[in-house]
């Protein structure tokens, strides 16, 4: 599929399942994974719909889904052996979406090799779509998107509730994120923070983001000190930043929130 193809098969795949229960939910449409870990029906319909067009198109592939690897763990070894995968998140920031929030998002990317190539977020509600392509650029509704410079106060964020205030170094106290991956990352491109700190680190949250930084010339790495692979299991976290200076900077602080 090309990479316009993919992307108009999320708009498409949202409009069907996703938009129509966009603050339309029912309480049976809604259940709980593990306590706190929210699914709704959209999630689930959304992401058999893409993975079946996927494995269509690429017969034999191995599609990455987080509903799937809900269902079956073993999922993960098959994508992590894999030359060719992709990953899905139906919707990305479920919570955000039961609770009515415009800040979710449907994402895919495709892997080969053991590096992201291609990378899709589609934002609904905002009418937005993050496309990136290895070597060739991340876009903002088909616009080039180059991160702006940091400023002198580095703003940091982070999904981890208990880290929310925490001060790295002399940097500025952390922040809440968007709580959504899908938002996160487009925002820190755009330069609305210069950093996050992530505890989660599943392939279907991070990989597309960490393509569309890395082609806007941010950095995705681990706690340790190494650049994020999707197909490698992370010990502790992650660190998003603007720049490579800047994820240096935070890495070598990461210590101060043990």
């Amino acid at each position: 599929m090309e990479t316009d193809e993919v992307l108009t098969l999320l708009r498409e795949v949202a409009e069907e399942v996703i938009n129509p229960r966009f603050r339309s939910l029912s309480s049976h449409e809604i259940a709980e994974k593990n306590p706190g870990d929210l699914v709704t029906v959209a999630d689930r319909e959304a992401e058999v719909l893409i993975t079946a067009a996927l494995q269509a198109a690429y017969p034999g592939v191995v599609v990455l889904g987080e509903e799937a690897y809900a269902v079956d763990q073993s999922l993960r070894d098959r994508f992590d052996a894999a030359d060719h995968a992709f990953t899905v998140d139906p919707v990305d920031g479920t919570k955000n979406f039961v609770k009515g929030s415009k800040d979710h998002a449907v994402m895919a990317s495709e892997v080969r090799g053991g590096e992201v190539g291609r990378a899709w977020i589609w934002q609904p509600q905002h009418e937005t779509a993050y496309v990136a392509e290895r070597g060739a650029g991340a876009f903002r509704n088909g616009k080039r998107l180059i991160r702006p410079p940091v400023g002198e106060q580095l703003r940091g964020v982070t999904s981890k509730r208990r880290w929310i205030g925490r001060a790295l170094g002399a940097l500025r106290a952390l922040e809440l994120t968007w709580v959504c991956c899908g938002i996160d990352y487009p925002k820190i491109v755009e330069g609305e923070a210069d950093y996050g700190i992530y505890a989660g680190t599943k392939p279907w949250d991070h990989a597309p983001g960490s393509l569309l930084l890395a082609e806007a010339g941010g950095f995705l790495g681990t706690f340790d000190g190494q650049a994020y692979q999707p197909q490698v299991r992370v010990r502790g976290g992650l660190v998003s930043a603007a720049d490579r200076a800047t994820y240096d900077l935070v890495q070598g602080l990461i210590p101060d929130l043990s």
